[in-house]
């Protein structure tokens, strides 16, 4: 059969019809809303953002290192612990980066530690199986730095094997590339608090644990181990970005330092730093409400005011901070995510079923929704933000629900956008005048949003970049790629011109000519990088699918024409990598080196990304639209969702996330925006 033909047949009607499927969908999409939390308004669209067990194990043992009333866990709650342990090992008995990675030295390790800590015995198969799967693989000595000093903060590493992240750098003049306050935000805060406890050598003691645990890893050579001739030593399994020759020089530069007393004044200058360090975490953990804008350095801030203080006032409130990043299931137990999605989920499904021709049931569910998304604006500036280099955050939306306060550019982009949507059909879903955000609040949604855009066209996420690209060079984690320093990233570009575009579209005076330069210098970087082929390359989805609906969506948006040579070359290649079902799949090593890799099987959310894309291409009514349609349709679950299928986020590189909602926003936002075409 010729491809005309299999097409022709592909985008005959299927059943059930598409205003079906799509009614399904919608219908799911609503049973998944939640509650608001008492004293916010409305109610929003979260799911789990799947990583992997090192927050989990680090956790762990933080509560063991507070101890108190802390520890130990009680009965229920360790075994919903452990029950995550179990499901999320793999067969060989080590522990991954992510649910379809291999397994890394790192996450095995924290493992390991936080099994036996929580009194599983060595011999139990889930800590029998680690230690063997690690001294297959190099062994503890090989962690990655990351777990060289955790392992050293409970007695299980030397500290002489841990590459300095003195406190002093801190101190340095902003104006040096190499300052911290140059680095991403995630990255900062995280090498704050490794720094402050570095510089202080904080050390827990495990007891009678430790020495067993010193026993079980090493094999009983823990005494005679020279673990400085580790320092520089990484795992294969975890590696990804060799640390540079300048870095490893710097390192051993700094060793001699650490270990040079004689220095003049190095004693008074590593106090200073540690005031300094400290000031600036008892800082943090104020303005974030005590959870750090991710429990990865959040647990760090707890620690550091446990090492200077059992008793600090601020701990309580931080330690209780980490239970807002705690999931809990009967299928998978506890664990604690990197973030949560909430705004971004919301707006998501907001704008999914905004699309449809019909919003007849979902007027309560979307009203909620505005409800929730009006309270969660940030509507206060940071007190004393110049103190610690914190950008504006007025007018911005946070990734989650916005207790910590660090709003994203293209989550306020798209918060906007979906709040724009229901203003234009108030009508219909019932959003009377007084309810409505009023224009100031979208103005300053605006200027939020501008404030992020850098020098060169492109947005940043959390702040405009800071530092050269360079830094990479000094990139200390091993494990993750382009952390290093805020960047101009394709989708949080394209999400900003798009939210600019329709600002500017209903409010056409408003800010008029700073709106136009933001969008234009945006497109041009949207444009430029463009590939060859017709696609991009993504930086927070799985990857050239992710980045090229984000790039069609800013391009229409903007009133780039069908004909218009970057959407055409966007659509052959999107006809290029469709797959004989219909459907589209990209595999998460397309991350890896940022070359498209097709998944053996098609994917709900990377079919629905394509879909989306072309169908404003091309027309509702394409057989390859019609195709991509049909894929969805026998995708479909008999409830209106889809299945659970592979990883379609990531960040810094290598870190792959499953975002479970976007296999039913994203399919039900393309049953809708295909719906509403075709009837037009």
């Amino acid at each position: 059969m010729s491809l005309e033909a299999r097409e022709q047949r592909a985008a005959r009607p299927v059943s059930p019809s598409l205003s079906d499927s799509l009614e399904r969908a919608v219908a799911h999409l609503r049973r998944l809303q939640r509650p608001a939390p008492a004293g916010v308004a409305g109610a929003y669209w979260e799911a789990e953002m799947v990583w992997n067990s090192m927050i989990l194990s680090q956790y762990v043992l933080t509560r063991r290192i507070v101890g108190g009333a802390r520890w130990p866990i009680p009965s229920a709650e360790r075994e919903q612990i452990l029950r995550h342990y179990r499901v999320t090992r793999r067969p060989d008995g080590s522990w991954a980066m992510h649910g379809e990675g291999g397994g890394y030295v790192y996450m095995t390790t924290l493992a390991y530690v936080a099994l036996r800590v929580l009194g599983v015995p060595a011999d139990d198969p889930l800590c029998a199986d680690a230690r063997r799967w690690l001294r297959d693989h190099g062994g503890v000595e090989q962690v990655p730095s990351w777990g060289k000093l955790w392992l050293a903060m409970v007695g299980l590493y030397g500290w002489e094997g841990v590459n300095p992240i003195p406190p002093e750098v801190f101190l340095l003049p902003d104006s040096v590339p190499i300052h911290p306050n140059n680095f991403y935000c995630h990255t900062r805060y995280i090498y704050l608090g490794i720094a402050y406890l570095y510089g202080r050598r904080f050390t827990a003691d495990l007891g009678a644990l430790g020495d067993e645990l010193r026993r079980e890893l090493y094999d009983g050579k823990f005494d005679r181990i020279d673990f400085a001739a580790y320092r520089h030593e990484i795992a294969a399994t975890d590696l990804y970005v060799r640390p540079s020759r300048p870095l490893r020089l710097a390192w051993d530069a700094l060793v001699a330092y650490e270990r040079a007393p004689w220095v003049p004044g190095r004693k008074a200058l590593r106090a200073r730093a540690l005031d300094h360090c400290f000031s600036r975490i008892e800082y943090e953990v104020a303005a974030s409400r005590g959870q750090g804008i991710s429990p990865v350095n959040g647990l760090l801030n707890c620690l550091a005011l446990f090492s200077v203080n059992p008793n600090h006032p601020a701990l309580p409130m931080a330690m209780d901070a980490m239970e807002s990043w705690k999931w809990e299931d009967d299928a998978e137990g506890i664990r604690y995510c990197g973030a949560h999605s909430t705004a971004w989920d919301t707006a998501f499904v907001m704008r999914a079923i905004l699309a449809a021709p019909s919003l007849s049931g979902s007027e309560e569910a979307l009203c909620k929704s505005y409800a929730w998304l009006a309270a969660t604006q940030m509507q206060e500036e940071l007190p004393e933000r110049e103190r610690e280099r914190r950008d504006p955050i007025l007018g911005g939306w946070c990734f989650s629900d916005g207790v910590h306060r660090w709003p994203v550019s293209d989550c306020t982009a798209e918060a906007l956008t979906a709040i724009l949507e229901c203003h234009d059909r108030a009508a219909e879903i019932g959003l009377s005048s007084n309810d409505r955000l009023s224009d100031a609040r979208l103005l300053q949604a605006v200027e939020f949003i501008l404030r992020r855009q850098n020098d060169d066209g492109g947005f940043g996420s959390y702040e405009r970049r800071r530092g050269s690209v360079l830094l990479e060079w000094v990139n200390p984690s091993e494990m993750y790629g382009n952390c290093m320093t805020e960047r101009s990233y394709t989708e949080c570009t394209a999400s900003c011109v798009g939210a600019l575009a329709r600002f500017r579209k209903r409010y056409p005076e408003v800010e008029r000519a700073r709106v136009d330069e933001a969008i234009e210098k945006g497109l041009q970087l949207i444009r430029s990088r463009q590939l060859d082929d017709g696609s991009w390359v993504g930086f927070w989805g799985v990857n050239f699918t992710y980045a090229i609906f984000h790039c069609v969506e800013a391009l229409v948006a903007a009133g780039a024409p069908r004909t218009d040579p970057a959407l055409t070359r966007a659509a052959a290649w999107l006809l290029g990598k469709q797959k004989a079902d219909g459907g589209w799949g990209e595999h998460y090593t397309s991350c890896l080196n940022d070359t498209y890799v097709e998944h053996p099987e098609s994917q709900a959310a990377m079919t629905a990304w394509a879909t989306l894309a072309l169908v404003e291409i091309l027309d509702a009514r394409h057989p390859a639209v019609q195709r991509g349609l049909a894929c969805l349709q026998r995708l479909q679950r008999g409830d209106g969702a889809w299945p659970q299928q592979s990883q379609s986020g990531v960040f810094f590189s290598t870190a792959m996330l499953d975002y479970r909602l976007y296999k039913d926003d994203f399919p039900t936002w393309a049953f809708a925006r295909a719906a509403t075409l075709t009837r037009s």
